[in-house]
């Protein structure tokens, strides 16, 4: 019989044997700051199990960057901050470590209303004048090998090619974030990828980390909400808004400032998925989404959203109960409308997915003259942030010299030399100030204070910069009132689909004490929701949790909901019409050409993909009946005789097809020989369930409707 030996364990086979990082359970307690933030601290400062940086140094705070007063900047000198971020930003090769799953394009944005009175940005100081751009969406949490259509945040990343330099919006399809402080942003992405034991789960927020570390963070709740709703399962790229996030500033030619916020407008309108749609999706084309985008620009359909902003100044900033630097928070539609300024066009695809949207490097730390940072803590770290990790993404400080980085505009500076450096400076002037050229030799550029870029210079920001400190703004400790604002702004079954969704994802969190204190959070946003949340896992309602600042209530913004804005109509969307053999092709050809002059697309589906034999001569499919399912569609159309549907009724891809389409709320229009079909899955007759003559007139809408009679929600 062997015997084995001791375990190895990995740990203790190095000389950092006594340093190496592990769980460990110290005694702390809990505590409440100054922003309603969760800190935990040592209860015997005297033992070993103190949090320190990579060099031992005990760390005091490890929930706020070290501003400049309360609401001001983040400094250099906060070392804690930048070791972690730095390591953060170095963890993966060489893979984005957020972000990784992306998309991108080529396209034109215009000014569409010049606002010179507000900002000197060359891009918005005359109607008409215009940049190329590259987009890039995203799935957040996922890595490059993962599906488009996961629950997740979506990134949108517009890089203007100025001719003032390159200005990168950097943002998300949601307005919000989960954290207030970038001090927190390694902690929240830990808690979501996968976990670090196991590897799994992948591309999902539906497990235990990420549970327990949000419930300790009252902060998110805001983001949970508009994470747990559909905006995060978009129905396409093209479809969903996209948000700067933070606020940011703009200074016109008289050195004046003030905030703004930054908003694409799908012109196509908003759109979601249903949560099985979603992940029947992933199975049927994991590409979904980029293969929409990319087929959408081959066709000539060009996908565009209006640039929108609402600008404010301090004294309005001032006056609300909620902190405009904080990242959690939006500025409701109706306060401030939405002033559009601008439209972008995405025309061409890329050429090389490698070369350009792989390698392309977004920086919020790009700006132009005219465009100026804010205190938000969150974006503070992230001027830093960025900017480190392309060292490890793609090796080099030259980064900017790819293609798809370049600038369009010229650039010289004194910069020299590193890896892979592909241009060659002539001269020896690689400093300055200099005076080479009083020998005759070039001295290279110099500043040009008038027309260079110069930070807003006023303290406007009610903040004293002569403290310096680590603390959250008492005004950032608000965590629940747009939570709940969000919330109640929803239809009746967009809420239905926020509840059923933390429960789905509570369902998967093993540790019974998150979901008890992610559900005594839930009470502070709406007593129905946590109520139904509870029901929907079994389990009683706990206490609430005490909630660092007074709840206000805001009124409701239809803004925020879907629904109540969406854009019926075939422009942008696919129909998926069914035939088979002995179909009447005058029949298809009539709805074909319907749907396309309506602005949709088409895609004919049938039991075999090669020509088959119809009524008025042959006609051939675009896909196959059980590789096309019904979720790739926004609406399904059939065209069959009789005996053909009769042998369709035995086959489980045909029945899948309409009851996926019926149980998506989508439009089901049919001939009276697919009845055989629709009886077999169950599709009973609505306002959505019509005939093939009606589908013009109806559209590709959802049908809401129907939703309760075919799916229990929470």
């Amino acid at each position: 019989m062997a015997v084995s030996g001791p375990k190895s364990d990995a740990a203790l086979e190095n000389g950092l044997a006594d340093h190496q990082p592990g769980a460990g359970s110290p005694d702390y307690e809990t505590m409440v700051g100054e922003g309603g933030e969760t800190q935990q601290r040592l209860q015997d400062e005297r033992s070993g199990d103190a949090l320190t940086d990579n060099f031992g140094h005990r760390i005091a705070d490890n929930q706020n960057s070290l501003k400049a007063g309360a609401r001001g900047p983040t400094l250099l000198e906060d070392f804690v901050l930048r070791e972690k971020i730095f390591h953060f930003d170095h963890e993966r090769i060489p893979e984005r470590i957020v972000h990784a799953r992306g998309s991108g394009a080529h396209g034109i944005f215009e000014c569409t209303k010049a606002i010179p009175d507000v900002t000197k940005a060359s891009i918005f100081q005359k109607k008409g004048a215009s940049c190329p751009v590259f987009v890039r969406f995203s799935t957040v949490a996922g890595g490059a090998g993962s599906v488009d259509t996961p629950r997740d945040v979506r990134g949108f990343a517009v890089k203007f090619y100025t001719e003032a330099g390159n200005w990168d919006l950097v943002g998300n399809n949601i307005p919000v974030f989960f954290i207030q402080d970038a001090m927190k942003f390694p902690d929240l992405i830990h808690s979501v990828k996968m976990e670090a034991d196991r590897g799994y789960p992948q591309a999902a927020s539906a497990h235990d980390t990420f549970w327990d570390f949000v419930s300790l963070m009252p902060e998110s709740m805001h983001m949970i909400m508009w994470a747990m709703s559909d905006r995060a399962i978009p129905r396409s790229l093209r479809m969903m808004e996209g948000f700067g996030v933070h606020s940011f500033r703009f200074i016109n030619q008289d050195g004046d400032g003030k905030f703004v916020k930054f908003h694409w407008k799908p012109v196509l309108g908003v759109a979601s998925q249903v949560w099985d749609e979603a992940v029947k999706t992933a199975g049927a084309d994991p590409d979904f989404h980029r293969r929409d985008l990319y087929e959408a620009i081959a066709s000539g359909d060009y996908p565009a959203w209006d640039l929108g902003v609402q600008i404010f100044d301090e004294a309005w900033a001032a006056e609300q109960p909620y902190d405009v630097l904080d990242a959690t928070k939006l500025i409701p539609e109706e306060d401030i409308p939405v002033e559009i300024i601008g439209r972008l066009t995405l025309n061409r695809n890329v050429d090389n997915f490698f070369a350009e949207t792989e390698q392309v490097a977004f920086l919020p730390s790009n700006v132009i003259p005219g465009i100026d940072f804010t205190n938000d803590p969150l974006l503070q770290g992230r001027l830093f942030s960025y900017l480190d990790t392309q060292k490890s993404r793609l090796g080099t400080t030259n980064f900017h010299q790819i293609p798809i980085n370049a600038p369009k505009c010229p650039f010289h500076n004194m910069q020299r030399d590193g890896l892979m450096q592909t241009l060659v400076p002539k001269g020896r002037a690689n400093y300055e100030p200099n005076s080479l050229n009083e020998a005759g030799e070039d001295s290279g550029p110099r500043v040009a204070p008038e027309t260079g870029f110069t930070s807003f210079s006023d303290n406007g920001e009610r903040n004293d910069p002569t403290d310096k400190m680590r603390i959250r703004a008492e005004t950032f400790a608000d965590h629940y009132s747009q939570a709940r604002m969000f919330y109640l702004s929803q239809t009746e079954n967009e809420q239905a689909h926020i509840a059923s969704a933390i429960v789905f994802e509570l369902s998967k969190v093993v540790m019974p004490h998150v979901r008890l204190r992610v559900l005594s959070r839930l009470r502070n946003i709406d007593e129905d929701l946590a109520q139904r949340v509870a029901d929907g896992l079994s389990i009683a309602l706990p206490e609430k949790a005490p909630a660092a600042r007074d709840l206000v209530e805001m009124p409701i913004s239809d803004a925020l909901s879907i629904q109540k804005n969406a854009k019926d109509g075939f422009a942008g969307r696919k129909v998926g019409i069914l035939f088979a053999e002995g179909s009447d092709k005058a029949m298809v050809e009539k709805l074909k050409t319907g749907v396309e002059k309506a602005g949709g697309s088409v895609f004919l589906v049938a039991p075999k993909i090669g020509p088959l034999k119809v009524k008025g001569g042959t006609l051939e499919a675009d896909g196959k009946l059980d590789g096309s399912p019904s979720v790739l569609f926004d609406a399904i159309a059939s065209v069959l005789m009789p005996q053909s549907a009769e042998i369709l009724s035995k086959q489980g891809a045909a029945v899948q097809w309409f009851m996926d389409a019926y149980g998506h709320c989508k439009t089901i229009a049919h001939c009276p020989g697919t009845q055989i079909i629709l009886d077999k899955a169950g599709v009973e007759k609505d306002d959505g369930v019509i005939p093939n003559e009606m589908l013009l007139d109806k559209g590709p809408k959802r049908h809401w409707a129907r939703e309760p009679k075919i799916r229990d929600l929470a």
